[in-house]
């Protein structure tokens, strides 16, 4: 019998793609099960969906994080003892550190507080693969690298709405619909150390015909996501 993998999963919303996952590991499709389901917002329909398929779930409230960080006089105080800063300033591709040094390490600082509350949740399980179900925060080298210690390669896998690599950021619907695409898509890839530049598993495409609105992009991107990311879990899950 084949070992299940042991995917541990984050979100920020509604969850289309956490059901997807869930009904294809119901249905066989995957190898796998979900360990846990993880929040950066409470009360979101993601966590429902998680909670009536049986999945333990956390919220790390990224927003109330943040904010504590942004009106204490001492950052640093609330930072956990192994974080390096000019190590991950090194490292990171998410923020200029150059044009605005002060602000790039605050950038850093926040999440690196809020990744450690995250990672303290995470690491209570057994987890092969962290995949990454519509989760709005973009990751430090500080979490990215304790993630994959002791991995033989990536260990965290997020969907993104485009081809990569055009249309970076959190908009790609939108910005493959204003740019006059007449081809959109979906693309699952691994987590680097920049924002959507990571090695890519798959992608899928699909026609953007004359008459078409932006809700209708999203539409049909929503579906060819809800194929593609349960696939490429299934390939990690065959290529151990």
């Amino acid at each position: 019998m084949v070992e299940k993998l042991k995917i541990g999963t984050l979100i920020s919303g509604g969850g289309t793609n956490l059901q997807a996952i869930i009904d294809a590991c119901n249905q066989g499709c995957i190898d796998a099960e979900i360990v846990f389901t993880g929040s950066d917002v409470g009360g979101v329909k993601g966590l429902d969906r998680a909670k009536k398929a049986g999945i333990k779930t956390f919220v790390v409230d990224y927003a109330r994080i943040i904010a504590e960080c942004r009106n204490t006089r001492d950052v640093d105080s609330l930072l956990p003892t192994d974080f390096d800063p000019e190590e991950i300033l090194k490292k990171q591709r998410l923020v200029d550190v150059e044009k605005d040094h002060e602000k790039a390490l605050f950038f850093i600082k926040s999440r690196v507080i809020a990744e450690r509350r995250l990672l303290d949740n995470i690491e209570s399980y057994d987890m092969d693969l962290l995949v990454l179900a519509g989760f709005m925060r973009v990751f430090t080298p500080y979490f990215i690298d304790r993630i994959n210690t002791n991995a033989p390669g990536h260990r965290i896998m997020n969907i993104h709405p485009a081809l990569l690599p055009a249309f970076p950021g959190i908009d790609g619907y939108g910005d493959t619909f204003r740019y006059g695409c007449k081809i959109g898509g979906c693309t699952v890839h691994y987590v680097d150390y920049g924002e959507d530049t990571g090695p890519i598993i798959g992608q899928k495409a699909f026609e953007i015909v004359d008459g078409d609105t932006l809700e209708d992009v999203k539409e049909k991107g929503l579906k060819k996501e809800w194929e593609l990311y349960p696939a490429c879990i299934q390939k990690f899950a065959q290529s151990r």
